[in-house]
């Protein structure tokens, strides 16, 4: 009969196990994401294409269910790296669109909410390239209950990327404010001047949306952000379209990109 400690141990080494195959499991999940980026969509045809994004669809499902055995982070890691080459594969996704966007950030929103850098994706890819704000928006509240004003982080970016997807696809300037509010408020915890001029936008945003729900101010300075996370030329060009027809102006620096306000309200 088996002592106590050999009978843990073996336990402990039977769980080790299962972690293991899961994880190699799920990395041969992985391969043909990895196979199709290579190929990228040349000579393939829409039907093909198709056929590609409902098996995607239903990899995407199944990652949502599988045990991680306590590697939850490596499989949002994974999750989000099938992200950038669904994302990057432009000819493809010119051909589907990019209604798998959201799909992608389900699974890691639920394995990692603490994963900040997937965020800025959500919005972005969610929002203005899916066209699904209100799921983008919904699964950073998700995120949001399992986040702190110091854990991760900086994390009232999430704050921020909310509130401007309420603003700009939503046009819930109520809601719009009170994630600026927020923002403002997890913000003020911290004492570096990166935090102390988002304490500063967050509010003059808020403030601005309170007196006047239509503030061109702040539909500037939610543009503004799209702009200094944009992920490619066609969403640079849009954010500083939007700007100027707001009355805004942008203008390049040393430095960067320096938004000018517009002059009425």
């Amino acid at each position: 009969m088996l002592s106590p400690f050999r009978q843990n141990l073996n336990q402990s080494v039977g769980a080790s196990i299962v972690a293991l195959v899961c994880v190699f499991a799920l990395g041969a999940l992985q391969m043909p994401q990895l196979t199709q980026i290579r190929g990228g969509a040349k000579n393939t045809s829409p039907e093909a294409l198709q056929t590609e994004v409902k098996a995607e669809k239903v990899r995407l499902n199944l990652l949502q269910k599988v045990p991680a055995f306590g590697f939850d982070n490596l499989l949002a890691d994974w999750t989000f790296l099938g992200f950038i080459q669904y994302f990057g594969d432009d000819e493809a996704r010119a051909a589907t669109g990019y209604r798998l966007s959201p799909d992608y950030f389900d699974v890691i929103i639920d394995r990692d909410p603490k994963f900040l850098q997937a965020y800025f994706f959500l919005s972005g890819s969610g929002s203005l390239y899916a066209g699904m704000p209100e799921r983008s928006v919904a699964l950073m509240e998700k995120g949001l209950k399992s986040l702190a004003p110091q854990s991760p982080p900086k994390s009232y970016y999430v704050w921020r990327y909310k509130a401007t997807d309420e603003l700009l696809f939503l046009g819930d300037a109520q809601a719009a404010r009170q994630s600026y509010e927020k923002a403002a408020e997890w913000a003020s915890t911290y004492s570096d001047e990166e935090s102390k001029n988002i304490v500063a936008i967050s509010r003059r945003s808020a403030g601005s949306l309170a007196g006047n729900p239509l503030s061109k101010s702040a539909q500037v300075n939610a543009w503004s952000m799209v702009l200094s996370n944009a992920l490619d030329d066609r969403t640079r060009q849009l954010a500083i379209s939007r700007i100027e027809a707001l009355g805004g102006k942008v203008i390049a620096t040393p430095q960067g990109a320096r938004i000018q306000l517009p002059k009425t309200d």
